[in-house]
């Protein structure tokens, strides 16, 4: 009946949780039924909040400062970072600190601690462990403004409208009108403040620009004053915005001259190499030969008269002889024609070499004139660099002047104040609380209490190391359970001990019937004549399932049942007899025989 069991399966962890929660059942609707009450009790004490919501719309822009992005560049953020950037400005403290004054909240009886009542547990908890006002101290001002303005930014917040330029402007307070108008002033004031805000910057911006205009026209003056005198001082004409000097002027006319100067030269002297080149030959027909020479129109002349006298001598050779008075004539004529060509040739030669050396002597003074010239115009040249430098610095002076003095006209007489947001939808008086959500409260506690009951239970579970049903005593021991006999509760003057005698169709009678056959089956191949029945604790229920089981066994044969509990032995006030009588000590110690030592139960075998 003892012999171990194997490959049994141990019940899965899913049914053994059931088990404990069946079994903890009521004590976890208890626990969930009592923190369900608190919650409500809880929440029927809680006072309502209202929620009212004003609807503002953030316009995008920026104030202005001097135009001109060549001068002055802003950082401008993206769109998103604009936007989020005023959310922060309406949750700032300094607007919430300022609707704190303008609402005059600190003598709200809801912040107001010198208006509250004193809590209930303030009598018997020490004054260090209170509020100031719950334990009579009476803050300052400046602590009582901190301290409603935290308060009333915890009661703010803001929603974005997504894609769009709205957002919802909220206010929860235990008071409805509270709540209504703590909305709409805070938009307010962020208007307000930055009208403000922009009215200072603009003020002080106009300040600055007069400032920097009357410094601007400083020194746009002393620029001007100085380029002035460095004109009148170089002796500088400035005609239509071009400075023109006289060695400007003059080196343009002698290059100009000096051009024309060598391109006569240049001729002069080709036409007397001409000239040198015929006198080598030694020949007079070389020079009468050039062209220059018989270029010249009075050597045509000369030439044609001596063609006329060539013809003249030849009409006279062929009709007189040479002593004739008209031959000799027309030859004295030839001779003379012929002279005055050869000195009209030395005429033209001799002009030649006379233009080639003017022409010289004329492309060598202008190069000289040249040379100082350009000296005159390196020192212009430095003087213009002076006077660029000059020019460009007062025009600097003159555009910053003009520029500082249009935009200082511009903010004195004001741009038109625009503000940054408006309200779309005014918050309006709610007209049922928005809070607290009872139902949602007292579901949560249950569900919470549920919950912790849960685990507790099934913490004991683990926590307990106890055996409570036929299975744990198999998986914990690995032995079979021979039967399960329920708790019971005989009627009164039934001994339980005997129960099995006394209802003898009752559960505990069939568990014992059941391991009374368990007991006969596994001794089938080899019965078993002996029983033994220990527990490892007293009052474990030995007397009684040994009494009964030999109640049982007594039914079919005959049963001897031997009590060894030699302290304190109980059957013999049970099962009737004297309980001096002669027992298993007096056997053991062979001072009675068996048959002294064996009694009879009443009404059984």
């Amino acid at each position: 009946a003892f012999t171990p069991i194997q490959g049994e399966p141990t019940p899965p962890d899913v049914v053994r949780y059931l088990r404990t929660l069946n079994r903890y059942k009521w004590g976890i609707l208890m626990v969930v039924i009592a923190v369900g009450m608190l919650a409500a009790m809880y929440a029927s004490s809680l006072r309502p909040i209202y929620r009212s919501t004003a609807t503002v719309m953030v316009e995008m822009g920026k104030p202005k400062v001097v135009s001109n992005q060549e001068l002055y560049e802003s950082f401008v953020g993206t769109t998103r970072d604009y936007f989020l950037t005023q959310f922060e400005i309406i949750k700032s403290r300094e607007l919430a600190e300022r609707l704190v004054r303008v609402m005059q909240l600190t003598k709200h009886p809801e912040y107001d601690p010198r208006q509250q009542a004193k809590p209930w547990y303030a009598a018997w908890v020490p004054e260090f462990f209170l509020p100031a006002a719950a334990s009579g101290k009476a803050p300052s001002e400046e602590e009582l403004v901190e301290s409603v303005t935290s308060q009333v930014m915890a009661g703010i917040s803001l929603q974005p409208v997504r894609n769009t330029q709205l957002v919802k402007l909220s206010f929860e307070s235990h008071d409805r009108v509270l709540a209504e108008r703590v909305p709409n002033t805070l938009a307010m004031i962020y208007i307000v403040s930055d009208l403000e805000a922009r009215g200072d910057t603009t003020r002080r911006s106009m300040l600055f620009l007069k400032d920097q205009a009357v410094e601007l026209k400083q020194k746009l003056n002393e620029s001007e004053r100085a380029l002035q005198d460095f004109r009148e001082r170089e002796r500088i004409v400035v005609a239509k915005g071009v400075s023109v000097s006289g060695a400007i002027r003059q080196l343009e006319e002698i290059e100009a001259s000096l051009d024309d100067a060598r391109k006569k030269r240049q001729d002069a002297e080709a036409r007397y190499n001409q000239v040198n080149i015929a006198r080598q030959s030694k020949a007079p027909a070389t020079l009468e030969s050039l062209p220059l020479v018989q270029n010249n129109s009075v050597m045509v002349r000369f030439k044609e008269a001596e063609a006329e006298a060539e013809r003249r001598v030849s009409e006279a050779s062929k009709r007189y002889g040479p002593e004739h008075p008209k031959m000799v004539a027309a030859q004295s004529d030839l001779k003379a024609v012929r002279d005055n060509l050869r000195r009209q040739v030395d005429a033209v030669v001799e002009g030649v070499s006379k233009d080639y050396e003017v022409a010289k002597a004329n492309e060598a003074s202008l190069e000289r004139t040249l040379a100082r010239a350009k000296v005159e115009s390196q020192e212009y040249n430095r003087k213009e660099f002076t006077l660029a430098r000059l020019e460009r610095e007062v025009a600097s002076n003159r555009q910053l002047y003009d520029l500082f003095t249009q935009r200082a006209k511009e903010t004195n007489t004001g741009d038109v104040p625009s503000a940054i947001a408006r309200v779309i939808d005014p918050a309006m008086l709610p007209k049922s609380p928005s809070g607290p959500n009872k139902r949602n409260i007292i579901g949560i506690a249950m569900l919470v209490a549920l919950a912790i009951a849960v685990s507790i239970a099934l913490l004991l579970e683990q926590l307990d190391i106890t055996v409570k049903t036929s299975h744990e005593v198999e998986s914990k021991l690995q032995v079979k359970a021979v039967g399960v006999l329920p708790r019971m509760r005989p009627k009164p003057g039934v001994a339980i001990e005997r129960l099995f005698m006394e209802e003898n169709h009752g559960p505990f009678a069939e568990g014992i019937r059941s391991i009374r056959s368990d007991l006969l089956l596994s001794g089938i191949d080899s019965p078993q004549k002996v029983v033994l029945l220990t527990s490892s604790l007293p009052e474990e229920g030995k007397t009684t399932v040994a009494c009964n089981l030999a109640f049982a066994f007594s039914q079919i044969k005959k049963t001897l049942l031997v009590e060894a509990d030699m302290r304190r032995p109980k059957l013999a006030h049970v099962l009737g007899g004297d309980a001096q009588r002669t027992g298993l000590s007096e056997l053991v110690a062979g001072s009675a025989p068996l048959d002294e030592c064996v009694y009879a139960a009443d009404g059984s075998n």
